[in-house]
């Protein structure tokens, strides 16, 4: 774990852009399509160690892989667990991200129809005992991040996971009792991918957008309703995580990062105290788009837990616009001075990767955003 001891530190959310031939195999391997297997290992090595030294030439202090393997954010986990059969989809996920949104913008979301689900055929029903069965899948990706890994020098590396109420977003359940017994299910079959992340010697950064974007999936409940909703999945979370030192864990948690009106999603303050309860020794929130940038005040009020840092995003994914380092620095300088300057690390909103139009301005915010951490260096340490 670190801290931003002489300088604000910079770091991300996750996934970035993948070159077009990548993303092409990618694809075909995740729709069962017959693809070049030799081809793809390969491609996979050359294009992680590209996007490290990318990350490193942006001014990055933490780095990850760019997710480069997975097919998306959620789905890569369907061929990591095992005990689900795959059946034909309507063409949603099991729950919808704007569920709430729907209910007062139907006409919007007429014109502007969510993205399909990925591959548009099928979706995973766990059917028996969920265990894990990614191993080789995991290996490679920790092998490859290592070795890009070699000859640069960075603060931090991390591999992002999913959590168990994440995945529940999207795999029906005809074999566990109730909502619990399957969470847990799939807490304990993930646990090993959280391991095995740890014990390569990197921090496990747990992406959770079900933890705030649960409340819009489900516009029946009331906020009383949602936190118990919110409780159960945060006590399977710990008990995957029950193993790992809290210091290798930084917690992400968004509103579910699709462009829309995000009119109802839950606020900040009525969710902070569940986000502080997942054992980790990190946080990376959403702070700068128009929807939650100005939830910085919660913490006018509410304290890290003992030694935690904040990774509050300072760009994002909303805007192809890039952020200037200014407005960057001032948000960066706001933060540090209500929770400590040498607890806050510069982050991203969410993983910037698929989520602006080229990958040329995933890079420029990046830009942005470490020239800005300078500036708020200079502010906050008197300095460069």
């Amino acid at each position: 774990m670190i801290y931003s001891t002489d300088r604000i530190l910079t770091a991300h959310a996750g996934s970035l852009p993948r070159p077009d031939d990548l993303r092409e195999m990618v694809l075909a391997k995740a729709r069962g399509e017959t693809y070049d297997e030799a081809a793809l290992g390969a491609r996979l090595e050359s294009a992680v160690n590209d996007v490290v030294r990318r990350q490193v030439a942006c001014g990055l202090d933490v780095v990850n892989d760019g997710e480069l393997s997975k097919p998306n954010f959620t789905d890569y986990v369907s061929e990591r667990i095992a005990g689900c059969e795959n059946r034909p989809s309507s063409g949603f996920r099991r729950l919808s991200m704007t569920a709430r949104d729907e209910t007062r913008f139907a006409e919007y979301f007429e014109a502007h129809p969510r993205p399909r689900y990925t591959g548009g055929r099928t979706m995973p029903v766990c059917v028996d005992q969920l265990r894990y069965v990614g191993q080789a899948e995991l290996k490679r990706d920790l092998d490859n991040f290592k070795a890009a890994l070699a000859g640069v020098r960075v603060a931090e590396a991390f591999v992002p996971a999913n959590t168990p109420g994440t995945i529940e977003h999207w795999m029906g359940n005809e074999y566990y009792g109730d909502d619990e017994a399957f969470v847990f299910g799939i807490a304990e079959a993930m646990r090993e991918e959280y391991n095995a992340i740890v014990d390569a010697g990197f921090v496990l950064q747990i992406d959770d957008p079900d933890l705030p974007d649960g409340w819009a999936c489900l516009p029946q409940l009331t906020v009383p309703d949602y936190r118990n909703y919110a409780a159960l999945r945060i006590d399977a979370l710990n008990h995957a995580l029950r193993d790992i030192p809290k210091e290798k864990v930084r917690l992400h948690v968004c509103w579910g990062s699709f462009h829309g009106p995000h009119h109802d999603d839950i606020p900040l303050k009525d969710i902070i105290d569940l986000i502080f309860r997942v054992r980790a020794g990190s946080y990376s929130i959403e702070a700068s788009n128009p929807c939650h940038e100005h939830e910085y005040r919660v913490f006018e009020d509410v304290k890290l837990p003992e030694g935690a840092t904040l990774v509050p995003g300072v760009v994002g994914h909303c805007t192809d616009f890039i952020e200037h380092p200014d407005l960057v620095a001032e948000r960066l300088v706001r933060y540090a001075n209500l929770v400590g300057r040498e607890n806050v690390l510069a982050g991203t909103d969410c993983g910037l990767g698929t989520r602006v139009g080229h990958p040329s301005i995933c890079w420029a915010k990046f830009e942005a955003m470490a020239e800005g951490a300078r500036r708020a260096t200079k502010i906050l340490w008197g300095r460069t």
